[in-house]
């Protein structure tokens, strides 16, 4: 179906116009007076048929500036982490990608192929759905009298680390159009963008792994490759009577139990973890070690220590619990 001017409309309404243009300068208030002309506009949408009807993603849209920018108060600038880069990509093609993104969420969403389970970056989800149901779990279970446990883990390198050929087989799981699969296989290769760095600015270097962040499509076909992954972690689970349940934002994951022995708990939480380390690494993604957290909710009035969590056997950290916990810009105690 061909796109449609709503499309367009609805897509940069949404835009601020103090957003960092990319390499063609162009910002979000230059579009929204351009698509106020109706030839400008229908121009915009043809060129977005075509790219879909011919399955090709044109090279000036491939192309993007990459800025690094420090991180603040970092005791030594060695080591790439002390720095965060900012994609910076043609704003046209930001327009275009953020309709295909939105016409990709209401197919998949038609055939809840999407988890249930994933919150991250999805039309009418957002970090207020996880916290509230995260919420309503611990109370749940204090109403029977159990204590609810939560290990949350980040995938390290989650948008670079995704496979090109793994992804098109899942975008063709989900029930995509063929044009829309060739589409995205010429989408992902070519790609290329300077490093700026103050005033110095890089040659052209090749792109050609994960998907680009910065992009309106990253989060939808983020979503679309843990699917499959958390559908056969959930199996798993079912199958050898582990009673965890799970909470996916993007690359930020969490395992929730809940039993009346934490003991029990962290035995449960052990087995999940080394299934989850074990399916990650068959999808080309690890584990965070270092990023993951433990953290028990109990409603003993009496001192409450509960144990370690030892996941050094399996490749992990020890786990030592916290009195508060942050999570998702959510803070518990």
């Amino acid at each position: 179906m061909p796109f449609s001017r709503y499309e367009f409309e609805s897509a940069i309404h949404k835009c601020f116009d103090n957003s960092a243009p990319g390499p063609d300068k162009m910002s979000w208030c230059h579009w929204k007076l351009i698509i106020k002309d109706r030839d400008c506009l229908s121009k915009i949408i043809n060129i977005t048929d075509t790219c879909i009807n011919l399955g090709h993603w044109p090279k000036y849209f491939k192309i993007f500036t990459t800025v690094i920018i420090p991180k603040p108060s970092k005791p030594s600038y060695d080591n790439p982490k002390a720095f965060h880069p900012i994609v910076l990509l043609n704003t046209l093609r930001k327009l275009i990608e953020k309709v295909i993104a939105e016409r990709i969420q209401f197919t998949v969403a038609s055939n809840n192929f999407i988890h249930p389970s994933q919150l991250g970056r999805l039309k009418f989800k957002s970090t207020s759905d996880a916290g509230i149901a995260l919420t309503h779990i611990i109370c749940s279970g204090w109403s029977k009298g159990r204590s609810t446990s939560t290990l949350a883990f980040d995938i390290s390198q989650f948008f670079p680390s995704l496979n090109h050929q793994l992804l098109v087989l899942i975008l063709e799981k989900s029930g995509l159009d063929s044009k829309v699969l060739k589409f995205f296989m010429n989408y992902l290769i070519q790609r290329g963008t300077t490093y700026q760095w103050n005033n110095l600015s890089s040659p052209l270097f090749e792109v050609n792994v994960g998907v680009g962040q910065g992009s309106a499509l990253s989060p939808i076909l983020s979503s679309l490759y843990l699917s499959p992954l958390l559908y056969i972690i959930e199996k798993r689970f079912k199958i050898l009577n582990i009673p965890i349940s799970i909470l996916s934002f993007v690359d930020n994951g969490l395992f929730i139990v809940q039993n009346k022995s934490i003991s029990i708990s962290n035995l449960h939480l052990f087995c999940g973890y080394n299934i989850l380390s074990k399916l990650l690494n068959s999808f080309g993604l690890i584990v965070e070690h270092f990023k993951t957290e433990i953290f028990h909710f109990n409603r003993s009035q009496g001192l409450f220590n509960p144990p370690s969590l030892d996941l050094l056997p399996i490749g992990g950290p020890i786990l030592h619990p916290k009195d508060t916990w942050k999570y998702l810009g959510f803070i518990f105690d």
